[in-house]
């Protein structure tokens, strides 16, 4: 339901804001980028969904032969002490927690391409289990809130971006993207929590807790150690090979327990290319009105007052110049990537802004996006509180972003 405002509002502040620029300042020019805009982010929602479509073929064709051959539900019952205190509802050691656990892996990689597949297929699987398939269950909220926190323990992307634009060191973003995305990832986890009244001091979730923290501090010292250039290596070939690690396991299981692989692949890449057909209109819809909000200078007007803000609150005002990305970041992933090679390109890839941009970039997910695509794949309507705590988790991950952006890039 507040997605449904969410968009009107939206489009009805883009026909004001042409309005006001028409009657004010004489740009009548303004509708026609407004009307050009729909076509375009159109075009763009249609074009990302023929290419999801290959890469969601592919992954949840090899999520199936994981499925036959039992690895997913191995993997769910590593993780059901933990899982079965956020998630409830769900019966445990269910297939669902090794599905849901290989997209939190994959998100944590930065291998979105392979986490998006995996996050349909466990948004499937809990759809099976909702006994109100037009109102998202509890475990649905807490599922799409994780994801959308965006935990990511290697930026790979990003720091290819760097090194593209000639940052002196690519990687050096790594530790405050790191910091920043795991306390929105547990501002996200908390939040939850309290709105579905989870028990947070249960023995398991708090040793969970201390745990992941403990371990995200042993990887920032462990990174800390290494040169900028063996730290890029190293992460981009971790990444490769936890990835192709996994998918040998699930071959070489589904053998052991004699299935037809290939079959099982069929099978899967069916599933995925139905599920990318059913993404489109829901894909278009959220791009068409973000693209339409800031082709009507609203967005740029937002953030102008965000700077001046900034200046009464005493805060940086060089800062101001990364406001862009992260206000675009929860509304469209394409266009934040856009505003921080953007800003990298205008102020320098080593400069604050251009750091912090990258730092943003790194720390949350494209919100109303997973929302839209995550819920629109399964057809709900009505996704009670998980916008409120994404777009909360989405904030703690911002402010977190521009207090430590000072600290390591000032």
């Amino acid at each position: 339901m507040i997605l449904n405002y969410i968009w009107i509002s939206l489009i009805l502040l883009a026909v004001i804001m042409g309005l006001v620029q028409a009657l004010c300042f004489g740009n009548v020019e303004i509708f026609s980028d407004i009307l050009n805009s729909t076509f375009d982010n159109a075009k763009t929602g249609f074009e990302l969904s023929l290419g999801l479509t290959g890469v969601l073929a592919l992954w949840m064709g090899i999520m199936k032969i994981g499925e036959r051959a039992g690895a997913v539900n191995s993997l769910g019952r590593i993780i059901n002490p933990f899982f079965s205190r956020i998630f409830p509802e769900i019966p445990k050691g269910h297939p669902v927690f090794g599905t849901m656990l290989m997209n939190v892996s994959a998100n944590m990689l930065g291998l979105d391409n392979a986490a998006t597949p995996m996050g349909l297929k466990a948004m499937s699987e809990l759809q099976e289990l909702n006994t109100d398939k037009t109102k998202a269950s509890n475990a649905m909220i807490m599922f799409v809130v994780l994801g959308a926190s965006g935990l990511t323990l290697i930026p790979t992307t990003i720091m290819a971006y760097r090194a593209e634009l000639g940052a002196a060191n690519p990687a050096d973003v790594f530790l405050p993207i790191l910091i920043a995305t795991y306390v929105a990832t547990l501002v996200g986890l908390l939040c939850v929590c309290i709105a579905q009244k989870i028990r947070l001091k249960d023995p398991v979730v708090l040793g969970t807790i201390i745990g992941l923290t403990a371990l995200v501090g042993l990887l920032v010292w462990g990174a800390s150690c290494m040169a900028p250039k063996t730290l890029s290596m190293v992460s981009a070939a971790a990444a490769a090979i936890i990835l192709l690690g996994v998918i040998c396991w699930f071959i070489i299981q589904a053998m052991v327990h004699k299935i037809n692989v290939y079959d099982a692949f069929i099978d899967g890449a069916k599933d995925g290319f139905k599920t990318a057909i059913g993404i489109v209109p829901f894909l278009i819809a959220i791009l068409v009105a973000v693209g339409m909000f800031r082709a009507s200078g609203a967005m740029g007007l937002l953030e102008q007052g965000i700077a001046v803000l900034f200046g009464w609150c005493g805060i940086n005002p060089d800062l101001a110049g990364a406001v862009p990305t992260a206000l675009m970041k929860p509304l469209s992933g394409s266009g934040a990537r856009g505003l921080m090679l953007e800003a990298m390109t205008n102020y320098g890839a080593d400069s604050l802004v251009g750091r912090l941009c990258c730092i943003l970039q790194g720390t949350t997910d494209t919100t109303f996006y997973v929302l839209a695509v995550y819920f629109g794949s399964i057809h709900i309507k009505d996704t009670r509180h998980a916008v409120a705590c994404c777009l909360l988790a989405d904030l703690a991950g911002v402010i977190a972003a521009f207090a430590i952006a000072p600290i390591f890039c000032g």
